[in-house]
């Protein structure tokens, strides 16, 4: 778990690292606020259509392979993203870099849901995507040191960026050694229930917990990738450097650290329910701040906030869709998690972009305010009495829904119809 969250660290310091720089990049070479969201959507464009096939390989396969070939295509990304001399060239590499990272995180995740006992995996969840939250502190502000809008070197110094990443995801590798083991005849070994069987998308999709989910996960992740891409073309209309950007958009991911180092507490005191919704509106409210013309100082306020909010919602929607998708198809259902996401990143940075041509740069961040705002309203809605389907501990105290919960009445009710029919004659199944 070390390494991969070391590993994690690292290509998600040089994907936020070059994020603001593709953004910085191409403010450089003309684009405006609209261009910039599409840059940003086609980022997790090809993910789309790669991330299903991604995950049914690997519910029957290996997931460490995936680490290396994601680690590649991200410094590929990065490196072209800083020799592009056109705005869909960027366009371009930005996607090669989204399906490089989709591929990491495919095969990251996977292993922490086979290697992870079901009353460990909201802990071990969190501390994984620690990995995540340190890379984007570390990222934006090496962005911001680098980058520099005097005498006209923007385009320079964000190409340089730019190749600091790809070096930065390549060190990776350092770390990725031994990454998975194989032990034999547990839960943690890939799923062998009913080879050569497929679980279908649409089953999937429709077991109680995975579509909620995957919105709240969508809605989380939209929120921090708008925020990366767009905060950029706010510090430049507001007068706030690179560098003070850079700064912000640590201080949030610092808090985003904070909170998962904290959530194992908050858990057992709130239960995951009350804590996602209430995560989810503070969010809302804190997003829709920024909209506000305050200083740099109060943006502070609001973006570290905002990044605790923000910190719940991947940990505990991966727990969640792992805990209710069926054993044999877990890293398909992480995998149509990332496929939502991804589907996020496409259609909310192209919104924000829409948005921003009429109304100005912080109607995106209004925008956020009410997908978030939807999203407590989501976490709050009873699910209590939904078959399961997997094996789990009983749901936290004051939870609405948890995949454990109604399992010894169905257990129940699967005996008596056993015993019911062997009393009329029927064989036993």
């Amino acid at each position: 778990m070390l390494r991969l969250v070391i590993a994690f660290s690292f290509t998600q310091g040089a994907v936020s690292m070059a994020r603001p720089a593709v953004s910085y990049r191409a403010l450089a070479l003309g684009a405006d606020a609209r261009a910039v969201g599409v840059i940003a959507g086609i980022y997790a464009l090809l993910p789309l259509f790669a991330a299903v096939p991604l995950g049914r390989r690997t519910d029957h396969g290996r997931c460490a392979p995936l680490l290396p070939i994601g680690v590649a295509l991200i410094a590929t990304g990065c490196a072209f993203s800083g020799t592009a001399g056109s705005l869909p060239a960027m366009a371009a590499w930005s996607g090669v870099m989204g399906l490089g990272h989709l591929s990491f995180v495919i095969g990251a995740q996977s292993i922490v849901a086979r290697q992870s006992a079901s009353d460990e995996q909201d802990r071990n969840f969190g501390h994984f995507t620690i990995g995540a939250s340190l890379g984007q502190l570390i990222g934006p502000i090496a962005a911001g040191l680098v980058v520099s809008e005097h005498d006209g070197a923007m385009a320079r110094t964000s190409a340089v960026a730019l190749f600091v990443s790809a070096a930065l995801a390549a060190f990776s590798c350092t770390s990725l050694w031994r990454i998975e083991r194989r032990p034999a005849g547990t839960a943690a070994a890939p799923a062998k229930e009913a080879p050569g069987r497929k679980v279908s998308v649409r089953s999937i999709l429709t077991t109680r917990g995975v579509a909620s989910g995957m919105f709240i996960s969508l809605a989380v992740l939209s929120a921090t990738d708008i925020l990366t891409a767009y905060l950029p073309v706010v510090g430049e209309q507001r007068g706030i450097s690179p560098a003070v950007v850079g700064v912000l958009l640590s201080l949030r991911a610092a808090a985003t650290v904070a909170c998962r180092l904290a959530m194992t507490p908050m858990i057992r005191l709130m239960g995951r329910t009350v804590l996602m919704a209430v995560s989810c509106l503070g969010a809302a409210l804190l997003c829709a701040g920024i909209a506000l013309p305050v200083p740099a100082w109060a943006l502070g306020v609001l973006l570290a906030g905002l990044g605790f909010c923000l910190g719940v919602g991947q940990p505990l929607s991966m727990t969640t869709v792992v805990q209710a998708a069926p054993e044999a198809a877990r890293s398909t259902a992480l995998a149509l998690r990332l496929t939502g996401n991804r589907l996020g990143q496409v259609a909310a940075p192209a919104s924000a972009g829409v948005l921003a041509g009429l109304a100005g740069t912080a109607a995106p961040f209004v925008m956020l305010g009410g997908l978030l705002l939807i999203s407590a309203g989501i976490a709050v809605r009873p699910l209590r009495g939904r078959p399961a389907t997997e094996p789990g501990e009983p749901g936290e105290p004051g939870e609405l829904t948890e995949p454990g919960e109604a399992r010894p009445a169905l257990r129940e009710r699967r005996t008596e119809g056993t015993s019911a029919s062997r009393g009329a004659g029927h064989p036993p199944r």
